[in-house]
């Protein structure tokens, strides 16, 4: 698995910073339900583990955004071995348009959200051997992407807030934890070239 993939592990600088597990808080999955409801879809016994796709999750977190194309690599080797399938195709959330780029290159489908959300999401499931039902979403994002991740969490989940205050203030967080991410990068590229001039002299 991706914990104990070597090379994701390496040290002094892992790919792979953090790995978060959780399993559905039974409060978050009944206000899903309701949401459910709302839209006419009913859950059921029978049904359950198609609609509700989130009982388990998996959040990847690395330091910058050079790492992302190693750890999306690594998921869709799990992919083409016949570990998993994908219930769906992976998607980049994301407003900044480098990323964009980054992500139309490997060939993963974007959406903008109107939040400034950002982040990788991968809905998976065990083989079609398996009869195992559940899907596990894993979500790869940077540290600096977390920080807002969760901040919104606290403010917009499970419920979005009506305070344009509070949007506004999230919108220019998203802005600076972007500029976080990109300097992040910047200074490994820097330390990278540094060092393959060291081992060239």
């Amino acid at each position: 698995m991706l914990l104990i993939t070597p090379h994701l592990n390496a040290k002094p600088f892992p790919i792979i910073h953090t790995i978060k597990t959780r399993i559905k808080d039974p409060s978050h999955l009944r206000d899903k339900i309701e949401r459910k409801l709302e839209k006419d879809v009913v859950i059921t016994k029978d049904n359950l583990f198609c609609e509700i796709t989130d009982l388990i999750g998996l959040r990847v977190l690395h330091l910058y955004q050079d790492q992302f194309p190693i750890i999306h690599q690594e998921i869709l080797k799990y992919i083409e071995e016949g570990d998993w399938v994908f219930v769906e195709e992976p998607i980049a959330m994301t407003w900044d348009p480098e990323s964009q780029m980054m992500y139309d290159a490997l060939k993963i489908k974007t959406d903008v959200r109107p939040t400034f959300y950002t982040s990788v999401h991968y809905l998976i499931k065990p083989n079609t051997s398996n009869p195992n039902p559940i899907c596990c979403e894993i979500q790869v994002r940077t540290l600096f992407e977390e920080i807002w991740g969760e901040i919104d969490h606290n403010i917009n989940y499970p419920r979005p807030t009506n305070d344009v205050a509070c949007k506004e203030q999230l919108r220019v967080l998203s802005k600076l934890v972007s500029t976080g991410t990109r300097l992040a990068d910047s200074i490994f590229r820097t330390l990278n070239d540094h060092n393959e001039k060291k081992k060239a002299q």
